[in-house]
């Protein structure tokens, strides 16, 4: 199975994938947790120079076509062939993600960046992604309490606060875009507890399972 985690940043879904990641481990299922970008010694190489925050001349077109290539080498190389041996694929944001934070958060073209993100991801498909929402202004106050040396270039995009609660909004709407067209992907109220998400993860899990016919 092929499970992904989305969500604005500081939303906790890092978290909510340790926790799925301890479940599956426990209940001796097979299991490969992968993160975007990066993933693989090319990839990480490519999430290096995105994130880094000396690239504030970065263009949104590079951007989103850095993703692209970081993802394409992931699906590659770990994330099909690990489907292919049964493990449990968790991926720590996926293809949503560029749809959210390039098309919508940077205003590049929709329809072209939806098909890049098909040809990319070939078959790799997510089974179920769970879309971790919490408000705007909750993304900023948890930001606030990190150290600016720990904050990556994304993140210290915009450093006017009116500028990073409108690309946020931008990214929330895209985000809510894709839950309307997308069934798989189910919104899980980030404002809950830690154990309460995991738990809603969990239950989502298991009736897909049966759903798919996967004795647990």
């Amino acid at each position: 199975m092929f499970i992904t985690f989305e969500g604005l940043d500081f939303c906790g879904k890092s978290t909510q994938v340790k926790l799925l990641e301890k479940y599956l481990i426990k209940n001796n299922k097979k299991v490969i947790v992968v993160r975007e970008p990066g993933g693989t010694k090319i990839s990480e190489q490519i999430r290096s120079i995105l994130l880094d925050k000396v690239n504030d001349k970065m263009a949104d077109e590079t951007e989103l076509l850095l993703f692209a290539a970081s993802r394409a080498q992931l699906v590659r190389e770990i994330i099909l062939p690990s489907i292919k041996d049964n493990y449990y694929v968790i991926s720590d944001r996926f293809h949503d993600s560029s749809i959210a934070y390039q098309a919508f958060g940077r205003n590049l073209p929709i329809d072209f960046v939806i098909r890049l993100q098909k040809f990319v991801i070939n078959n790799a498909i997510p089974d179920i992604t769970f879309f971790i929402d919490i408000p705007i202004e909750e993304v900023l106050n948890r930001m606030s309490r990190v150290k600016e040396s720990q904050l990556d270039r994304i993140e210290t995009s915009d450093n006017i606060y009116s500028k990073k609660i409108e690309f946020y909004k931008k990214v929330r709407e895209g985000y809510l875009y894709l839950l309307e067209k997308e069934e798989r992907i189910k919104r899980i109220d980030g404002m809950l507890s830690i154990e309460e998400i995991h738990n809603l993860v969990i239950k989502y899990l298991e009736n897909l399972t049966v759903l798919k016919g996967d004795e647990r």
